[in-house]
């Protein structure tokens, strides 16, 4: 079962992400108090668990929630198989659908701080078509 791993924010674009235990999110909007709400199609960015543990053994890295710039960190989500137009719940109220996978580096914060960067080849990028309160631990259900 994939669920809400962590929760990350920061206030402006560009920064490394602080966890918080919950978070609202706003339709058509993003996360509250992150950098990245707006109307467009980057509202949140989602990373798989396992992906960043694998990365971290890889490159032996201890890069913890929020420090490869994602807003969400979900255990589990390889079994998704999230796709560009695919939606999921967070938590049964929040819906997120996936607009993009991956982006260009350009190259970020995180590539300038750790030489690596997951956001770029498995970021899931996604707009808040039903906004709500998640909390981690909050299961995660392809819909």
């Amino acid at each position: 079962m994939a669920f809400v791993y962590s929760i990350s924010i920061a206030p402006e674009r560009g920064q490394f992400k602080t966890p918080v235990e919950k978070a609202t999110f706003i339709e058509n909007l993003g996360i509250d108090g992150d950098g990245h709400r707006g109307d467009w199609g980057r509202q949140v960015t989602c990373l798989n668990r396992q992906s960043v543990e694998r990365v971290n053994a890889e490159k032996g890295l201890q890069i913890g929630p929020g420090q490869y710039a994602e807003n969400v960190c979900i255990s589990g989500m390889e079994e998704l198989d999230l796709q560009v137009g695919d939606r999921f719940s967070l938590g049964g109220d929040v819906v997120l659908e996936v607009t993009q996978i991956g982006k260009p580096d350009h190259p970020s914060v995180v590539t300038k701080a750790y030489g690596v960067s997951l956001l770029p080849s498995e970021g899931r990028f996604c707009r808040v078509i039903r906004g709500g309160e998640v909390c981690t631990g909050d299961p995660v259900t392809k819909l």
